[in-house]
């Protein structure tokens, strides 16, 4: 059996851990608001602060609508179901508060799934955590639909300069 990792005194064990009010306001920013269904520009249809789904479980549709204060109530909630599936799969590893919340923010964007196959995951899964390396794996997720978009050259950037303390609170 493993030993269990002993956080370190400034770290903290992410289990548990949701998505705080600065990841769910990091999104947003990046996110933008839309109260009618859009294209992502990868053939997603999205909604709100890039909701896919519906409350009910129903992918978004063209022609779906939501008001401010449902996208608020559904990217809370998409964001912590995003939170609880990246922390099962990074397992037991002590992270700053900082480093939770852009690894919540870039997760989001580019889905659990994906997120936990990563090379960033990898790393903080190593004994010991790469914890610099796997800030420096934000950067590398600037592409969608096979081209860099500035956009998320300036998500990935923002994220990055958070998960090093830099940008964090």
């Amino acid at each position: 059996m493993r030993t269990p990792i002993k956080p370190p005194s400034n770290r903290t064990l992410i289990t548990g851990l949701g998505a705080s009010a600065i990841a769910v306001a990091l999104i947003a920013g990046f996110e933008g608001y839309s109260n009618k269904a859009y294209d992502d520009g990868v053939g997603v249809q999205t909604l709100g602060f890039g909701s896919t789904r519906h409350p009910d479980g129903r992918p978004v549709q063209p022609g779906d609508t939501v008001t401010p204060q449902r996208a608020v109530v559904m990217l809370a909630q998409d964001a912590d179901a995003i939170a609880r599936e990246l922390a099962a799969c990074i397992g037991p590893v002590p992270l700053y508060r900082h480093e939770w919340d852009a690894y919540v923010s870039w997760a989001y964007n580019v889905g659990a799934a994906n997120a936990c196959r990563s090379t960033l995951v990898k790393k903080l899964k190593q004994t010991p955590p790469d914890y610099e390396g796997a800030c420096r794996e934000l950067l590398k997720w600037t592409r969608a639909g096979g081209r860099e978009l500035p956009g998320l050259v300036k998500r990935r950037q923002a994220e990055y300069r958070l998960c090093t303390g830099e940008g964090a609170p």
